[in-house]
């Protein structure tokens, strides 16, 4: 079966996967992103699917796919929303992780080492799909996301997010993150593999989907925090895009 898969990308995660959820490690910038991101995906979610936030459980009965779910960061919180959750990641290493986090959480994730093409073809098919910081990182982005499209139900909706390719984003995540900081290991991202948003839309209606809304995340110094922005996608951002047919 074609997979989209980076053997080398998968191995730079595999080696951290005992970290994911140590707020400290070397995951350290996804636990600070997380709530921004939350913030996003449930209002999107609940906006598209028409579900109140305010209520006990207010994703139950939907089906969502955390692809590249890493140790479970979004896939938990989801579950929590009452919604039925799949987590698959490329990299083995990181399922067992996740599995025994949900197990103490006491949640019910369905984490699978599989890929989003292996998925298509067995037929699954889910509401949303959440597709997080896992498109700068494969070989082939088109090919990618039409199985992405490919697992939406009609009416589905996709939530990506990645990182815009400009001097800026060079500046901040590569030089900033990796070298300067020290939040991720060297090498983690490769910038020539940054998308900015204009070329993601534009996959992303290659593969059938049909976007609706993107959104700056944007990380603000002074207060150690994140927030989402209309105006300022030079970095992290956040994509919404819908499956009409």
């Amino acid at each position: 079966m074609d997979t989209t898969i980076n053997p080398a990308e998968v191995a730079k995660f595999e080696a951290m996967a005992a970290e994911w959820w140590d707020p400290t490690g070397k995951f350290r910038p996804l636990h600070l992103m997380n709530p921004c991101r939350l913030d996003y995906l449930t209002s999107q979610i609940a906006a598209e699917f028409d579900r109140d936030l305010k209520s006990p459980l207010p994703f139950a009965g939907l089906r969502i796919l955390d692809i590249g779910c890493g140790g479970g960061l979004l896939s938990e919180p989801m579950a929590r929303l009452g919604a039925t959750v799949v987590g698959a990641d490329a990299a083995a290493g990181n399922i067992p992780v996740a599995r025994l986090h949900a197990e103490q959480s006491g949640l019910t994730i369905d984490y699978r080492h599989t890929t989003a093409e292996e998925l298509s073809a067995a037929g699954e098919r889910f509401d949303v799909v959440l597709n997080m910081e896992v498109v700068e990182h494969v070989s082939d982005p088109l090919a990618y996301l039409t199985a992405c499209h490919d697992l939406l139900n009609p009416g589905g909706l996709m939530l990506c997010s990645t990182l815009n390719r400009n001097p800026k984003s060079f500046l901040l995540a590569i030089v900033g993150a990796e070298w300067i900081m020290r939040w991720l290991p060297k090498g983690t991202h490769d910038w020539s593999r940054f998308i900015t948003p204009d070329e993601l839309y534009q996959l992303i209606r290659r593969a059938g989907l049909e976007p609706v809304d993107r959104k700056g995340m944007v990380f603000n110094p002074v207060s150690w925090s994140w927030s989402l922005s209309d105006r300022d996608l030079s970095v992290n951002y956040v994509t919404a895009s819908l499956r009409q047919v």
